[in-house]
């Protein structure tokens, strides 16, 4: 177990890498994020086949959805309520082009 930023993690730190987590996030048109990752990358994240799970759910109201925060280096929802870890995002997300 060790701690980077007062946030606790499993496992060893791995020195040669750093923790992944989000710079930058915006909702986009049909449940989609864009992510800026602290590796500089941007990637797009169909976030609408996890609304079926019900942790989720809420985020069918398009308002909520388009309110995502960035907490703690995560993205977030309903005031921390809702959050998803930054390497679902990373390893799921299609890589933006020119990383706009």
């Amino acid at each position: 177990m060790y701690e980077v930023d007062g946030i606790v993690y499993a496992g060893t730190p791995d020195n040669h890498q750093e923790v992944l987590t989000v710079t930058k996030i915006r909702a986009l048109a049909d449940y989609k994020l864009r992510v800026r990752f602290s590796t500089g990358e941007e990637k797009n994240y169909d976030f609408k086949p996890l609304l079926k799970y019900p942790v989720f759910r809420p985020l069918k109201n398009k308002a909520l959805f388009e309110r995502v925060r960035i907490k703690y280096g995560a993205p977030v929802w309903n005031n921390g309520e809702i959050d998803l870890a930054p390497e679902c995002l990373y390893e799921n997300g299609e890589t933006v082009s020119g990383g706009n």
